[in-house]
């Protein structure tokens, strides 16, 4: 199929026309507000257990440079807090992938996504100073990597932190 479409476009380098299109998307992400990030693709889970009851929040960032997105890491967490606050939701991550390298880091804004997310994934490396980043490795889908994890962790019997 892209054979035909790279023929009737007459695109020489099929290569070099999926690379700038995803550098034209990552320069897009990077001028694009906090808001616009942390609510862009952002989804909600409900649960009921024995020990937790209520919403996840999770979003994600898909990008070919994610250290333009983790560099505004100070801008961001304030809204991902927001964000939670809006939207009633009890945990609210946001999950910045690369999508060259399929590295996934995960950011945390606060005492109960630094709970979750050690639960949810022992093996994952907080990576800063104040608890806010969590490099996942190769982690990088929601759908067959963060939720089924989240998932497991709260039907294990996680609970919110008190404070």
């Amino acid at each position: 199929m892209v054979t035909v479409l790279s023929e009737i476009a007459q695109v020489e380098d099929v290569q070099l026309l999926a690379t700038q299109l995803f550098n034209a998307k990552s320069k897009e992400l990077a001028d694009m507000s906090v808001h616009g990030l942390v609510t862009g693709d952002q989804k909600s889970f409900s649960f009921e257990t024995e020990h937790f009851e209520g919403d996840v929040g999770f979003a994600v960032v898909e990008t070919t440079n994610d250290a333009v997105i983790i560099d505004r890491l100070e801008e961001l967490l304030p809204e991902i807090v927001a964000c939670k606050k809006e939207r009633e939701l009890s945990v609210m991550f946001l999950a910045v992938v690369n999508i060259v390298s399929l590295k996934g880091t995960l950011l945390l804004c606060g005492p109960a996504e630094i709970s979750l997310a050690r639960a949810a994934f022992p093996d994952g490396i907080i990576s800063n100073e104040g608890s806010t980043l969590m490099d996942l490795g190769k982690r990088v889908s929601r759908k067959k990597d963060y939720i089924p994890a989240i998932t497991q962790a709260i039907h294990g019997g996680w609970s919110k932190p008190k404070n």
